[in-house]
């Protein structure tokens, strides 16, 4: 860690910028000035490699900007701990951790249905930021129901917390200078415990949240081409670049002269399925005139431009709310094969799990 923190130092000093002049952070734009990006970025992006080219250049700088570039290609399967087994209704719940790192641990809920005997899916299902201790993260109802659809209809999903957030003790809060880099490490780990599994089809791997959740969606389908599908939600805005420390605290999105901004890194998933939820009453009001046509135009040019869709909520607000996950049910067992049954997707089976009884408490004490 000390090593990839003295290099993203040494790389912004010697650029001549300082750590703060490379962030763009909240609402770093305009509106009119993030559609305007976005039509400058077609204008001189007009085939399949010169899309590439730019792209390379995105990842590129996510990567480098967050000190992951020299993330080890070749990585050890991670360590779990599984603590509680819930035996719910076709499926089971298992307080767990990953090991990202060396000794630093991912903590959660896997979600795996049972008497299934076919390859399943692996989803994993990032979480927002909500201040209410009572009812957030992975513990709130609605990440709970999502998880349980989710998994009955054939998959094993993982909910995780952010760094700071619940269990995870991987930084003191999470207002942490590296959250950016640790939160995308864990999610890129997380995929590597789900293709590991014999269980799982590593072709069917996908990843879901809403806000913060959203951004951790489409940053790791970026990144990770073992993504097969991507569904974030109320979250890729051509103006707002994230207004947390997690989201835009590293120099991801800006480098000298290089600018790029979150449509254009949720455009990496090309021409994987992807699916962009987007309501009425955040950054995402103009999805379906700014944010989605920029997107189907990338998608556009390796002939794909119906493997991505926009369900918009005009009169919704901010949240992954039961519309929200209809729509996102029917995208995934679309493009996952999964098995979408009226009454599954209804919700209404599904007993919620008090707080007190999804915390991960180690079997033997984590490091």
């Amino acid at each position: 860690m000390k090593r990839v923190v003295f290099v993203l130092v040494s790389m912004l000093l010697i650029s001549g910028f300082s750590y703060a002049q490379e962030l763009c952070v909240g609402n770093y734009w305009t509106e009119a000035q993030g559609k305007a990006h976005l039509d400058s970025v077609l204008n001189q992006v007009k085939s399949q490699a010169q899309w590439e080219t730019r792209a390379e250049q995105i990842r590129n700088q996510i990567l480098v900007g967050s000190g992951l570039a020299e993330m080890p290609k070749n990585r050890p399967i991670p360590k779990v701990q599984k603590g509680k087994v819930h035996e719910m209704d076709g499926y089971r719940v298992t307080n767990m951790a990953i090991e990202s790192t060396p000794g630093s641990w991912i903590t959660g809920n896997l979600y795996e249905p049972t008497g299934q005997k076919c390859k399943l899916a692996g989803i994993l299902c990032p979480h927002g930021h909500w201040s209410d201790l009572s009812d957030y993260g992975r513990y709130r109802p609605d990440m709970q129901k999502r998880c349980a659809v989710l998994c009955r209809m054939g998959a094993v999903v993982f909910a995780y917390d952010m760094v700071g957030y619940g269990d995870n003790k991987q930084t003191a809060k999470h207002e942490d200078p590296l959250a950016f880099q640790i939160q995308t490490r864990n999610s890129i780990r997380i995929v590597d415990y789900l293709v590991s599994r014999p269980d799982i089809d590593p072709k069917r791997i996908a990843v879901t949240g809403a806000s913060g959740g959203g951004t951790q969606s489409f940053i790791l389908a970026a990144l990770d081409k073992r993504v097969a599908v991507s569904v974030p939600c109320v979250q890729v805005s051509a103006h707002f670049f994230g207004g947390c420390v997690c989201e835009s605290g590293m120099p991801i999105h800006r480098h000298g002269t290089f600018q790029a901004n979150n449509v254009e890194i949720a455009a990496l998933a090309a021409p994987r399925p992807m699916l962009l939820i987007s309501d009425g009453a955040d950054w995402t009001k103009n999805t379906p005139v700014v944010e989605y046509p920029f997107i189907q135009s990338i998608y556009k040019l390796y002939g794909q431009e119906s493997l991505v869709e926009n369900a918009h909520f005009a009169n919704e607000k901010h949240d992954y709310g039961f519309n929200k996950r209809q729509a996102a049910y029917k995208f995934m067992a679309k493009y996952l094969k999964l098995h979408a049954d009226p009454v599954l997707t209804g919700e209404a089976w599904i007993k919620i799990l008090p707080m007190d009884d999804m915390h991960y408490v180690a079997l033997c004490p984590l490091p």
